[in-house]
């Protein structure tokens, strides 16, 4: 069996897990979570797992995959994360093996949707993926991520994205008033899924329609499925998901992770959530077959960076 270092790094958590793999099964092993605050730099991140107790050392496994929250080039940089102080290049360390690559955190999301990690996935809409085709993935949690898989050949490969970053479409007058509320309170040119859809989404918006300035885990705690906050919050939410639908035509299947529907499973169960994604005059009959499904699991992440691990090491023996 091979064995895989994989890595999840966060703004708040760098998650780390060992796994053995036998061609498309996964099994984790020990894992260990780190403060990314903790270290002020990313070797410095490494030096810290090399020293606990976590059982890998340099030379130890056949490959790592790391999944920071922040743009990849060329599978060895990621320059800057967004949330976290400092970026990657992986021509700085040494892990001991050359099949070593970053991808993108969102892609990794993608890759775990064709493992155990979403076995026990909540089903938001029934229906039936077609094998092969595109599955879609997005997320809300210190940011949004949007990613896709798609079939080439044998294998999956995953589409990155920092589709958070474009412009949120709003409808009426209303929201019109709440976009231009989110501009001035987020201080970005243009409102963005960044900051529609996202904790500081869910933080503005309350603010907008109470008054009140508070953050995320306080207004969880005080929301109920009937508050405006929450049937705002769950509409444009479900107007993310609706868009990435469209835009991919998404017959193998829609994900949505992140720790806020995590978190606050109303956001996808009220009726302002369904209504919203269905809301299409020209793919209402398409978006009611696509099943959709909430992944919950936060180590979903580790199992997709692992998939793809496997996969590269099938890819080098192939060509070997």
């Amino acid at each position: 069996m091979a064995k895989i270092l994989a890595a999840d790094i966060g703004g708040t958590n760098s998650r780390f897990a060992l796994f053995e793999a036998d061609g498309a099964r996964l099994e984790i092993g020990d894992s260990i979570w780190l403060p990314t605050h903790g270290a002020g730099t990313f070797p410095e991140l490494l030096e810290q797992l090399w020293a606990s107790d976590f059982p890998a050392r340099p030379g130890s496994f056949d490959a790592a995959v790391l999944a920071p929250a922040g743009a990849v080039y060329g599978g060895m940089t990621c320059p800057h994360l967004p949330n976290a102080p400092w970026g990657i290049d992986l021509n700085e360390v040494d892990f001991g093996t050359g099949a070593v690559r970053l991808i993108n955190d969102f892609s990794a999301q993608a890759y775990a949707t064709r493992t155990s990690a979403v076995d026990d996935a909540l089903v938001v809409q029934a229906g039936e993926p077609v094998e092969g085709e595109t599955i879609a993935v997005i997320g809300a949690g210190t940011g949004l991520g949007y990613s896709a898989l798609l079939k080439t050949g044998s294998a999956w490969s995953a589409l990155p994205s920092e589709g958070g970053h474009m412009a949120f479409p709003f409808i009426g007058r209303d929201e019109a008033e709440y976009a231009e509320f989110n501009r001035m309170e987020s201080g970005r040119n243009w409102p963005e899924g960044d900051s529609v859809v996202t904790g500081l989404g869910l933080r503005l918006v309350h603010k907008f329609l109470t008054g009140e300035d508070l953050d995320p885990k306080e207004i969880s705690a005080r929301i109920t499925p009937e508050s405006e906050t929450t049937r705002w919050y769950a509409r444009f939410y479900a107007r993310a998901c609706r868009n990435w639908a469209i835009g991919l035509m998404s017959t193998g299947g829609f994900f949505i992770a992140g720790g806020i529907a995590a978190k606050n499973r109303m956001f996808v169960e009220v009726p302002e959530f369904m209504n919203e994604f269905h809301n299409s005059h020209v793919y209402g009959d398409f978006l009611h077959t696509v099943p959709v499904k909430l992944n919950c699991n936060e180590e979903s992440g580790l199992f997709g960076a692992a998939f793809f691990g496997a996969q590269m090491l099938s890819d080098r023996g192939a060509g070997a």
